[in-house]
């Protein structure tokens, strides 16, 4: 037998690429015929690719490549965000793809997916995708990005370190490549995010990497509707559980969450009682709330452009280095959210009479990310909460106290009619005509139904933990669903006896009058005034300043 064949592999592939480099360092010019040299026909590729932070360097690299030698490559990567990670198709590149989010290219992955370009492998979440990288979808070749490295490879990821610990875990530990842009090469990085002996080699980029701003949500346009459900759901749900620990998705809804607790939250009295702790991207939105004393810590998928002066300045609240920098960490935070996180609150596009909910349309695939594994409970969980007590016993009220299962609240939060007037509500999801089409074995649901336990819209709360049985939780649904063609149909009897249960809460049930969401409310009515809370801590990307 032949033990050591991996290993013979990659000691090949890196004799080959020293050709272009000195020591670890590859001049950007070089770096398409630096991956001509380690990239084998057929590879599987890790490519950040990750939530915000995109090699992007290295993309064009890999599309310029020669087809004739580089070609069928698996791509393994979280994010397909960029033009390129879809280019790298059309060319014949790469034809396989497992991934788990592609917001931005969400239309064109659809429309390529349709016309038989990619090779679907799955659409996953992030943990996931990288629990399979250790499994049966290591990476061969690992294409990173970070801000800085020395001259022994030793990487200074920054604030963004999102997936690259994970990526080059799997990889460098099974006899993989990994290639890493940066920003700048230094004599000595600012604090060692990872280390040298992993990394092969360095191509120092002619700009710094792309980041997206994808958590920042500008007050300005944050409407009534969406402060009315922030309300209810603060009243209806953060308060009645007492949750401290959390996690927000990304939308207007949550951001107006945010910027209610230090006004309407403050006159309710929650403050120290909700709210917390966090499992959350450094949200300019809750920086009010940060400033008023109600949060006290938070751990970070990645980071968010504009905001390292304040996170520096504030490292009782978030986790940083030696440096004073953001140290993320996707996969960590993950957990954190997915077993430390009595809530995960977020925003979908379609929810079925099951509470079933879905990001896919007929026109648009735009992966899960976190969204499942932060929106589903965690049946490994044994350490007890009062939130995650109080779901159980709602869930289960006559099972044995010591033997009965807590439950995490899910939460959807949304307006019964999103954008360009499209129902939240439908009696059957996209997802399942796209299953269909593709002749996927599963649908690419994203929160299913027996995970989510409250549903909020301007209509009112469906607690989905006091039904008991498929039409009550029918009935619920359709109870918050408005005029929507789901809510229209409704048995009014039925809603009625619920409401009257308090399965269903409306706004007056919580003594909240419509009228007094008001953007008055706010904390903060625009950016400026975030900039203003932070004391001048927070630089906005420019596409969010206009004064």
């Amino acid at each position: 037998m032949q033990w050591h064949k991996n290993r013979d592999a990659r000691d090949q592939r890196i004799e080959a690429g020293r050709k272009l480099s000195a020591g670890k360092i590859v001049d950007a010019q070089d770096a398409t015929r630096l991956l001509e040299a380690v990239i084998r026909k057929g590879d599987r590729v890790c490519l950040e690719g990750d939530n915000q932070k995109q090699a992007d360097l290295l993309s064009s690299a890999l599309l310029a490549v020669n087809t004739e030698n580089i070609s069928d490559l698996h791509m393994v990567q979280s994010g397909v965000v960029l033009p390129e990670h879809l280019d790298l198709f059309e060319r014949g590149v790469a034809t396989r793809l497992d991934y788990a989010y592609s917001g931005p290219q969400s239309a064109r992955i659809a429309e390529m997916l349709f016309g038989g370009k990619i090779q679907l492998g799955a659409v996953h979440t992030y943990l996931e995708l990288f629990a399979r990288y250790f499994i049966d979808l290591t990476p061969n070749v690992a294409l990173i990005a970070a801000v800085s490295a020395d001259r022994e490879g030793n990487l200074y990821t920054g604030p963004n370190t999102e997936d690259t610990p994970t990526v080059v875990e799997a990889t460098a530990f099974k006899d993989g490549i990994v290639i890493a842009q940066v920003n700048e090469i230094v004599a000595k990085v600012p604090r060692v995010d990872i280390p040298g002996d992993r990394v092969h080699f360095v191509v120092k980029a002619d700009k710094p990497f792309f980041v997206e701003p994808l958590f920042t949500r500008d007050p300005a346009a944050i409407t009534e509707t969406q402060i009315l459900t922030a309300m209810l759901a603060i009243k209806g749900i953060y308060a009645p559980y007492g949750v401290k620990r959390l996690n927000h998705g990304i939308g207007f809804n949550t951001a107006a969450i945010e910027l209610l607790l230090p006004t309407f939250g403050e006159a309710l009295g929650l403050k120290g009682k909700i709210a917390s702790h966090f499992a959350l991207n450094p949200h300019p939105a809750l920086i009010p709330a940060i400033e008023s004393g109600w949060v006290e810590q938070i751990h970070s998928f990645g980071s968010e452009v504009g905001m390292e002066d304040y996170i520096r300045a504030r490292s009782d609240v978030y986790f940083t280095g030696p440096d004073g920098s953001l140290r993320s960490n996707r996969a960590f935070s993950q957990v954190a959210g997915l077993y430390a996180c009595d809530m995960f609150i977020g925003s979908t596009l379609q929810i079925d009479l099951a509470g079933n909910s879905s990001t896919v349309t007929t026109s648009r695939i735009a992966g899960f990310g976190g969204a499942p594994n932060m929106g589903s409970d965690a049946r490994g969980r044994r350490h007890p909460s009062d939130p995650w007590l109080q779901a159980g016993r709602e869930a289960d009220p006559t099972g044995l106290p010591a033997l009965r299962r807590g439950r995490k609240l899910v939460v959807q939060i949304g307006e019964t009619f999103g954008e360009k007037n499209v129902p939240l509500f439908v009696e059957k999801l996209d997802a399942l005509a796209l299953a269909e089409k593709l002749k996927l074995d599963l649908a690419p649901v994203m929160i299913y139904g027996d995970d989510v336990t409250h549903i909020v819209t301007e209509e009112g709360i469906a607690n989905l933990l006091l039904c008991r049985n498929p039409q009550e939780r029918e009935q619920a649904i359709r109870g918050v669903a408005g005029y929507t063609d789901v809510g229209r149909a409704r048995d009014k009897a039925m809603v009625n006896q619920l409401r009257g249960r308090g399965v269903i809460l409306r706004p007056e049930d919580l003594g909240i009058d419509p009228l007094q969401a008001d953007r008055n409310l706010l904390a903060a009515r625009s950016i400026k005034d975030i900039v203003r809370w932070s004391g001048g801590l927070y630089v906005p990307p420019s596409k969010f300043r206009n004064w």
